[in-house]
């Protein structure tokens, strides 16, 4: 029975960890991918730019439950970004076609 008790911890600690490191987000390539698609002309990490920095993004969309959805649909539709003088412009598309990256990008600004 032992046997058996300890084989169970073990293969539950390794789902545990193969389910943490499934969903964790890789920030370099997700800079990466926010570098190459221009999106850090616009946005910063932490200081507002022509567009919302990515942290107050993140603080807007926490308590949504599908804002991962949202915002993998506005950097992937090129819907119109409201600016704060009113003006509207059709948001930049990512330069990926790997929904991967889209979804690495997009957790880690709500990681922010």
């Amino acid at each position: 029975m032992k046997i058996f008790q300890t084989t169970l911890v073990c293969a539950f600690i390794s789902l545990a960890l193969f389910a943490f490191d499934a969903n964790a987000v890789d920030a370099d390539a997700a800079k990466a991918l926010a570098k190459k698609s221009n999106c850090l002309r616009c946005h910063g990490i932490d200081k507002a730019k022509a567009g919302p920095a990515f942290n107050k993004v993140a603080e807007k969309y926490k308590a949504e439950a599908n804002a991962e959805a949202k915002l993998i649909n506005h950097l992937t539709s090129g819907e119109k970004a409201k600016f704060p003088d009113g003006h509207e412009e059709e948001h930049m598309i990512l330069k990926t076609d790997d929904p991967a990256e889209t979804k690495n990008l997009v957790d880690w600004i709500l990681s922010l």
